[in-house]
């Protein structure tokens, strides 16, 4: 078996409604790392920070993410572990963090992307699956 680009990797997310969307993304970040967390944002945040109210409870979301086979860990995360990647860092001792490609060249990944050159860490842009959305999947329910 061909070695790795990473060991640990991190990625993080609400996974509400869980769709192939998000599997496109978790077995993306899997084919490039050894062993894969995956913080999922908490009822708090999603409330909160998204303004949105999670259809599915995060205890939930967090056993769903830990059934799949990609999956090593899946861990619930509060609103500074997900704000600050430092911190996530600090907690889950990765060395390359996922995210998806509308975050590049955001003031926030910029200063992500300084903080961990200085450790030794990578970042990963990944694209987002075209035409699927836990958004548009509300829409079409609820029509």
């Amino acid at each position: 078996m061909m070695a790795k680009k990473y060991k640990i990797g991190y990625t993080a997310g609400v996974f509400d409604l869980f769709h192939v969307g998000h599997l496109n993304l978790i077995e993306r970040c899997k084919e490039m790392c050894d062993y894969l967390i995956i913080g999922v944002c908490d009822d708090d945040y999603v409330r909160n920070i998204k303004k949105k109210e999670p259809v599915i409870e995060e205890n939930d979301r967090v056993r769903i993410l830990n059934a799949l086979k990609a999956v090593d860990e899946a861990v619930l995360v509060n609103y500074e572990i997900t704000d600050d990647k430092m911190l996530a860092l600090e907690r889950f001792k990765f060395d390359v963090l996922f995210s998806g490609d509308d975050w590049k060249g955001s003031e926030r990944y910029l200063k992500t992307e300084e903080q961990f050159s200085k450790v030794g860490v990578a970042i990963e842009y990944l694209p987002y699956t075209k035409g699927v959305s836990t958004t548009e999947i509300k829409k079409t329910i609820t029509q």
